[in-house]
């Protein structure tokens, strides 16, 4: 989950205590103040200092002096002027400092309430505010188009199912009883190649329409899901994938079965993409408030850091994708990796006393179960 960060101010404790009060007043009557102090020093020092300089006597009247006279008092002037400005705006120029950092992207910064200005505190306090509510107002549009991609998917992939694949079946019927009527080797010949090619595309719309939204998610849960995903991803990729999954007891949460299914999917397909692994262990477990999954491999691996500063588009979506969906839920999303290293990502989603679903886990088919305890080669 994403923290908050408030940088520390300079509180009205580590200042004298006689000038507590004075500095806890509004920012208008500390420039008054200051500015009414400045001309009281300089009206009473140039007073002094005018009648010290026409006193005949004592010879000081000259032109050097009267300049000397005016530059010194400007400059005292100017630097009382700094100083108790300096002061009097330093909770609004401390502010002025966190509000142009959060613009340069650190969006987790909150501005300090220092106590030196009422003022100053309640627009503190009231950039707070709105920062907390662009946080909530982004992260509820992110799990609004984020559902809404789920409920696409699940949409196009029933219609591929449903009619595309029903359409291409009955072609292969009437293909196959279209050759059993001719008797040309040639045409023979031909038809059996239109069967493959329709039989080929048809496998590639059932592993489209999966891939969009596997109907084992919604109808058994997770672990069915991943297990299926995970025998089809060995035998395309080529790479050995050992999953475990302890303490599973039901059903997670629907949403919360989306998020780690996205997340293990797209880490697998990051491995095959990328890091030149041969072997993937994949675990999942549940705890008492929590569940933990833990993706690593034994591929070339990556600078983590070096990747995260470059712009979201060419890193590309996965890595961005996985931290939001798991953010959305309040948990957090940790990628371990170096060059030569492999790469191993740590999920935690919290799991809340009436988020368990009423679906117990013994109640999936024999065929679906999944040992439970150790490493399971799947």
């Amino acid at each position: 989950m994403e923290r908050k960060t408030t940088l520390a101010g300079s509180g009205v404790q580590s200042w004298p205590r006689l000038l507590r009060p004075l500095l806890s007043l509004p920012i208008f009557y500390k420039v008054l103040i200051a500015n009414s102090l400045i001309i009281f020093v300089g009206a009473t020092g140039g007073t002094w200092l005018a009648s010290h300089l026409n006193d005949s006597r004592q010879g000081l009247a000259t032109p050097t002096s009267l300049i000397i006279f005016i530059t010194v008092g400007w400059l005292v002037s100017v630097a009382l002027n700094f100083l108790l400005l300096q002061i009097a705006f330093r909770p609004l120029m401390d502010l002025g400092k966190v509000m142009s950092r959060v613009q340069k992207g650190e969006r987790s910064l909150r501005a300090p309430l220092t106590g030196l200005d009422p003022q100053a505190d309640q627009l503190a306090a009231t950039f707070n505010v709105m920062l907390e509510a662009i946080d909530e107002a982004s992260r509820l549009r992110s799990t609004q188009i984020i559902n809404a991609q789920e409920q696409e998917r699940k949409r196009i992939a029933r219609e591929l199912h449903d009619e595309t694949s029903q359409m291409l079946t009955s072609l292969l019927i009437s293909l196959a009883i279209l050759e059993k009527s001719v008797t040309s080797p040639e045409a023979r010949e031909r038809i059996a190649d239109t069967r493959n090619l329709a039989h080929q595309t048809l496998r590639a719309i059932r592993n489209l329409s999966i891939d969009l939204r596997p109907s084992a998610l919604d109808d058994l849960g997770l672990l069915p899901a991943l297990r299926w995903y995970i025998k089809e991803y060995q035998q395309k990729c080529s790479i050995e994938v050992e999953f475990s999954a302890t303490g599973f007891k039901g059903r997670l949460p629907a949403e919360m079965e989306t998020v780690l299914y996205r997340i293990v999917q797209e880490a697998l397909t990051n491995t095959a993409r990328h890091a030149n692994a041969t072997k993937v262990s994949i675990a999942l477990r549940e705890e008492e408030g929590a569940v933990h999954a833990t993706i690593s491999d034994n591929g070339c691996g990556f600078d983590v850091e070096a990747l995260m500063k470059t712009p979201g588009q060419e890193r590309g979506l996965g890595l961005a994708g996985m931290q939001e969906r798991a953010v959305l839920l309040d948990g957090s999303l940790d990628i371990k990796s170096r060059p030569g290293a492999g790469t191993t990502i740590e999920v935690r989603l919290p799991l809340h006393q009436s988020d368990a679903e009423s679906v117990p886990y013994a109640e999936l088919t024999p065929s679906e179960k999944q040992p439970r305890g150790g490493p399971v080669k799947v």
